[in-house]
């Protein structure tokens, strides 16, 4: 209330008060926070973004090995019917391996994208070209 009435009459040239009503005077460029309440304020605000960044960073970790997990399954066994494969068991492009039945990308239901790489490779081998405009002389 006190700084209501003082800033009510207030000129523009006339001191601001800190917001957070220490009583010091604050500066517009501050968000009318005096010096020690402005630095307590990028204080906070930094740690705020910090703690977010590092929960961010500890999810991806997490879910980097959960999948990592599911990838490390034995080789020596199918992934779909966990039959013992041996010496016969077949290595599909996804990095899984699989019995002769589920061998098959429709039998395992593959997650490895056939129709980008097969674009990729050809947009790869044929590089585009293209005729000038203009005839030059």
């Amino acid at each position: 209330m006190e700084q209501e009435t003082r800033n009510s009459f207030a000129s523009p040239n006339d001191p601001i008060f800190c917001a957070n009503n220490c009583g010091f005077f604050g500066s517009a460029s501050n968000y009318n926070l005096c010096s020690k309440c402005y630095k307590d304020f990028l204080r906070e605000k930094s740690h705020a973004i910090a703690t977010t960044t590092i929960v961010e960073k500890k999810e991806k970790v997490e879910e980097e090995k959960q999948e990592e997990a599911i990838k490390q399954q034995p080789a020596n066994r199918c992934n779909s019917c966990r039959k013992r494969v041996g010496l016969t068991g077949f290595k599909c492009r996804c990095g899984q391996t699989f019995c002769s039945i589920h061998r098959f990308a429709e039998e395992h239901g593959c997650s490895f994208d056939y129709k980008k790489r097969g674009k990729d490779e050809i947009a790869r081998d044929n590089p585009l070209v293209r005729k000038d405009k203009i005839q030059r002389f």
